[in-house]
């Protein structure tokens, strides 16, 4: 009796030192969320500057002091001398003494004419304004305009301005103030016009494409209006294997009149597209249609005057074509218009062809057994083709040119030792490059180069505060590895360590997992992680060892067959690799505690949390997930067709991808987090795991944030909150520290 009392109050004790524990984490989380989330002492400054037209110099929004307006700014490119063009002082606003306050800008053809978007400093209304810095002009421009897309504002003279009010294409002549409409769409929310709209070379037409969306199924949504009889709308929502919109390519005449509607040689409903330009003259369309499963895609040249149409390339897989096609869609015209370069995975990995305009000759540009990640510019006057791609090491992004004729091999701009992730903002000429380099561990550091030495000029934001705010946090530096699982797999991983890490000691583990072909996690990127890397910084001071894998179906360069290794079913692939790498990590690494597993996603990583939790319960004791799909066939047409087809089509890989049929595995403990507001993973795709969970008599927990949408970032609080419940489920349930 008196042994058994003794070890009840000791296990009192214990149990009264836990929670303490637990107490003093928890504290500790919120100041260090609030720091991240509320505070965002973490985010880096950008560089916000825009090329002049001659590649001269750019133009940057500047404060002069933190007080200040912003004034628009100029600098020599050469010499980095710096001048003010014009700031509020100039910008009162005509009849008043109200001056504008710029937000937004994008310079005119006219070199001494800008656009602004801006906001009058007394009323705080925001207005497009026309503001000529040699006359010191400024006028208003069209009142009401909803929508503007800054690229294609401009006519190739800078005499018009194109843009959007509603559903509707307007134009406003600058020499008279007089505004055209070029569509006379009803606001019904059926009709809309893309913002896409492009100018012909000449500045006399423009095309536009347009997406009828009335065979489209609507849904209701609840808006939080009165509590007691809220508001309720409809939004147009097509999901799989459901009508998506019909599109259609229309040219119209500046001066407005009749549309002239491009006859596509596919059916209404069944294509989507990925371009539809100018091909090089004012005469021309060049339009990329993709099939709605995107396992085809065709670049027509059509004749807006005859309707003459010619299929300049085509191409097609039992997959998809390009699943990444955001990134690399498009042509480049080349040889004054006689030819374009195209990104393709035809052969198996993600190359670059040039293609004459009749399509009858193909060259093909990078000839090794690597991708191109992403496209960049020609360089027309020096024969060059720029692309992001990193043949060795999958997690970084290095920046390479290869001859437009087809001769040599590609050759690598960036310098070598130079480690991490690199983006490139080109000069007009190509002659110049905002470059921004980061690594996972370093915030990114922007400076203009000289090309194609890779010349640094000048450093344009260093990043000191980050840098020196952050640095205190990153006492272990983040480990990239590679989990060798069989069969000729190799997954790339990070792993962040705990601030004290003891190698003779074992960790539990918490692991961050997306899985899906829209994106990946392993980069060695500042943002890479999916912009969770502070949150997991913290959960591994905490005493947990926090790891990311990316295994096939995520979009690395590692060749289209690694990409679409998922095709037909996501879910099973993905949830047998994890599980395979996080043994492999056991297996190789002896602090790993594979006794103690934890996992979280979001969204596509939310479906693997709960596949994970489901289909591997002897790996996983604890699962987080956030906005996930458990019902894909409920998921958006757009999306889930490319890697699965419709239900009808592939009734199988649904059935195998659906976590809600593997419900019944659930042994440890599961956190789904929603938002009722949600327009991309719905609400009711959850709802219905969450009746099967109960069918069944599993526990489990459940938090709906009210009227917040995918990204749950609405209302105050919400991002500190959302991360603070994780923190406390995980150290309740998967207790931190060694053993």
């Amino acid at each position: 009796m008196l042994i058994t009392c003794w070890l009840v109050i000791a296990s009192a004790v214990v149990a009264a030192d836990e929670r303490a524990g637990h107490a003093r984490i928890l504290a500790d989380a919120e100041t260090r969320l609030k720091s991240i989330y509320d505070k965002r002492e973490f985010v880096p400054a950008s560089f916000s500057g825009k090329w002049l037209r001659d590649s001269s110099g750019y133009l940057v929004l500047e404060k002069p002091k933190e007080s200040s307006e912003p004034e628009l700014v100029q600098y020599d490119v050469t010499s980095g001398k710096r001048s003010t063009l014009f700031g509020g002082d100039r910008l009162v606003v005509p009849s008043t003494s109200d001056r504008l306050v710029i937000q937004e800008f994008v310079q005119s053809p006219v070199a001494s004419q800008f656009l602004l978007q801006a906001r009058v400093n007394t009323s705080g209304k925001t207005g497009y304004w026309l503001f000529d810095v040699k006359s010191g002009n400024l006028k208003t421009i069209a009142a009401e305009i909803t929508r503007l897309s800054w690229e294609n504002t401009f006519s190739p003279k800078g005499d018009r301005l194109l843009f959007g009010r509603g559903p509707n294409l307007y134009v406003f002549d600058l020499a008279n103030d007089r505004t055209t409409p070029l569509t006379t769409i009803e606001g019904n929310g059926v009709l809309e016009n893309d913002l896409r709209a492009n100018w012909s070379p000449d500045g006399l037409k423009i095309v536009y494409v347009q997406s009828d969306s009335s065979k489209v199924r609507q849904r209701p949504v609840v808006h939080p209006t009165d509590p007691t009889y809220p508001e309720v709308s409809r939004q147009r929502y097509a999901r799989v294997g459901t009508p998506i919109p019909t599109l259609r390519v229309g040219v119209v005449d500046r001066e407005g009149g009749d549309t002239r509607w491009v006859n596509l040689p596919s059916d209404p409903g069944t294509f989507y597209l990925n371009d539809a330009s100018w091909a090089g003259n004012s005469e021309e369309l060049l339009i990329e249609v993709l099939s709605r499963s995107r396992d085809a895609r065709q670049f027509l040249l059509i004749n807006t005057g005859t309707g003459a149409i010619i299929k300049a390339y085509e191409e097609s897989d039992p997959a998809w074509v390009d699943a990444s096609y955001s990134a690399n869609s498009g042509v480049e015209w080349i040889q004054d218009g006689k030819a374009l370069v195209v990104i393709s995975e035809r052969d198996g990995w993600r190359h670059a062809y040039v293609i004459s305009r009749d399509g009858k000759q193909q060259t093909l540009l990078t000839k090794h057994a690597s991708d191109i990640i992403a496209r960049g510019p020609v360089d027309a006057s020096g024969g060059w083709l720029y692309f992001l791609a990193s043949p060795e090491i999958a997690t970084q992004r290095y920046l390479y040119r290869v001859r437009l004729d087809g001769t040599g091999d590609a050759e690598r701009v960036t310098p070598k030792d130079q480690p991490g992730t690199h983006r490139y903002e080109f000069s007009p000429d190509r002659r110049w490059a905002f470059h921004t380099r980061s690594t996972f561990d370093s915030p990114p550091v922007i400076d203009l180069v000289e090309l194609p030495e890779h010349r640094s000029v000048r450093v344009l934001e260093d990043n000191a505060e980050c840098l020196r705010r952050v640095s205190p946090l990153i006492t272990q530096p983040t480990e990239f590895l590679k989990l060798d699982i069989g069969d000729g797999v190799v997954m790339d991983a990070w792993m962040i360590k705990p601030r004290d890490f003891d190698s003779t000691k074992k960790y539990p583990v918490f692991v961050f997992v997306y899985g899906e072909p829209h994106g990946q996690t392993v980069l060695d990127d500042w943002t890479g992680g999916q912009n969770h890397s502070m949150f997991h910084r913290m959960i591994a001071d905490f005493g947990y060892l926090v790891v990311s894998i990316d295994g096939r179906g995520t979009p690395a360069p590692k060749g289209a067959a690694w990409r679409r290794a998922v095709f037909g079913s996501l879910g099973p692939l993905s949830t047998e690799e994890q599980a395979a790498g996080v043994k492999e990590l056991g297996r190789t690494r002896s602090f790993v505690d594979l006794s103690r597993v934890g996992i979280w996603g979001w969204s596509g990583g939310g479906s693997n949390t709960l596949n994970a939790m489901f289909r591997k319960p002897d790996v996983y004791h604890v699962g987080i997930a956030v906005a996930p799909k458990p019902q894909p066939e409920l998921y958006n047409a757009w999306f889930q067709e490319i890697f699965m087809r419709t239900r009808e089509e592939n009734p199988e890989g649904y059935r195998t991808a659906a976590a809600i049929n593997y419900a019944e595995g659930l042994r440890g403990d599961l956190l789904i987090v929603h938002g009722t507001g949600e327009t991309n993973t719905h609400l009711q795709i959850t709802e219905g795991l969450v009746d099967r969970l109960i069918e069944l008599g599993k526990r489990f927990d459940y938090m709906a944030y009210p009227n917040r949408d995918h990204g749950l970032r609405e209302g105050k609080g919400t991002a500190v909150h959302l991360r603070l419940l994780m923190t406390r489920y995980l150290i309740e349930h998967l207790p931190p520290g060694p053993r």
